[in-house]
């Protein structure tokens, strides 16, 4: 008898070629215990034309199919029948239905009333509510979503876009995206973070860094405080550390006690940090202690001076906090969504590796996402929570941000 074969036809469409979409998919399916057959590929031969392919997908049973089918769509495959998103109601708030669909962060379409849809805010391990009188469809966290929502289940009327690699992108980009390793040269993917700045500032675009505390102890905030100033920088999103630590300098010229100019513990050091903060919180908050003229300078204090807006989220070992540190993680997130959702192009990851997991968890996949660590696994975890897109770039704080800095002309 002859052994039954189930099959399913996918299409993929965009620039599958340079993007390495099309091979993934590949992989995929015969690493899953799969096979293919390739029924048609048009390649596109101009910088502005896409690619289309339509494979055929085999399985030895229904089961490693849908795995393998489900796979390929989550990567940006669809499948060539027309369905219609399906849905069933929220019964509990918090609560998504069992077999709720988990999102990407790419862009999204829902087949709603013979139309697709794009699916607002693209952002991962969300599930969709649909509004099908008004024909909309929007990602929600778990703990937002209501009771009476319509939420989307399984995979059927669902179109995930492929993220291409943009044409006009730098070669640099692109190889320096493709592996995490301390041997790459920096200067050159530093000048064109350098000049995608500047690209991005000159169109009214937004630049997102995130930060930990190794900024201030290396003795950089003077770095980021010319980028600041210089406008580069749009939002700032960091923890109760970053903020006191480089309060602290403000004050007492030492990071975590230690002295910034002579690279020593200082006497009393250990105190430095918890005086910056009760200053702080006397004077009511960081704003406040700028407009009093208790905080003259530092990386907040151009924050301040040049409105940009920041999120401090706390954490169970901070001090204190700063009364600008939210306590409360979920909002926090909240907070650092709803700034996110306002549009930003570039996000810049700064030696911090909770914060770069977190935010990456956040971010589209549209937003050209930089990480920089000593720490090449750092980069690597970003890169297998989710954030594919994220480039990573081995070097310490204070090294980079002289580099950019020089690169800037700043």
């Amino acid at each position: 008898m002859e052994e039954q074969v189930f099959t399913q036809v996918i299409e993929l469409e965009g620039h599958i070629i340079d993007s390495m979409l099309l091979p993934q998919i590949m992989d995929e399916v015969m690493d899953r215990g799969g096979d293919f057959d390739v029924q048609e590929i048009r390649v596109g031969r101009k910088k502005s034309e896409t690619s289309y392919a339509r494979l055929e997908i085999r399985a030895d049973s229904p089961e490693i199919l849908d795995q393998l089918v489900r796979r390929a769509r989550r990567i940006g495959a669809t499948v060539p029948v027309v369905e219609q998103v399906r849905t069933e109601p929220v019964l509990v708030d918090g609560v998504f239905p069992e077999g709720f669909y988990s999102t990407t962060n790419l862009e999204t379409l829902v087949r709603i009333n013979s139309d697709w849809v794009q699916v607002e805010n693209p952002e991962m391990d969300l599930g969709i509510v649909v509004d099908f009188e008004a024909g909309t469809a929007r990602n929600v966290p778990i703990a937002d979503v209501l009771k009476g929502d319509q939420a989307v289940v399984g995979h059927q009327g669902i179109r995930v876009m492929p993220l291409a690699r943009r044409r006009e992108q730098k070669e640099a980009f692109a190889f320096m995206g493709s592996t995490v390793s301390s041997e790459k040269p920096n200067a050159s993917l530093i000048r064109e973070i350098a000049a995608e700045m500047r690209a991005i500032k000159a169109r009214g675009g937004k630049t997102l860094v995130v930060s930990g505390p190794a900024v201030t102890h290396t003795g950089s905030a003077p770095l980021m405080v010319k980028l600041i100033d210089a406008g580069y920088v749009n939002y700032l999103f960091a923890g109760n550390a970053l903020a006191t630590h480089d309060i602290e300098g403000a004050f007492f010229g030492t990071s975590l006690g230690v002295s910034l100019s002579q690279g020593i513990p200082m006497e009393d050091g250990h105190q430095h940090h918890l005086r910056a903060i009760n200053r702080i919180r006397q004077a009511g908050s960081i704003k406040a202690a700028v407009e009093q003229g208790v905080l003259t300078k530092g990386i907040m204090h151009a924050c301040i001076k040049n409105n940009v807006q920041y999120v401090l989220a706390g954490s169970i070992r901070d001090d204190g906090p700063l009364p600008d540190v939210i306590t409360d993680v979920m909002e926090a997130q909240q907070k650092m969504r709803a700034v996110i959702q306002q549009g930003v192009d570039l996000a810049l990851m700064i030696s911090t590796m909770l914060h770069s997991i977190a935010v990456g968890n956040l971010l589209p996949a549209s937003v050209t996402t930089i990480c920089v660590d000593i720490n090449p696994a750092v980069v690597t975890k970003l890169a297998d929570r989710g954030s594919f897109q994220a480039i990573g770039l081995v070097a310490d704080a204070e090294g980079f941000l002289r580099h950019l800095v020089s690169e800037l002309g700043l």
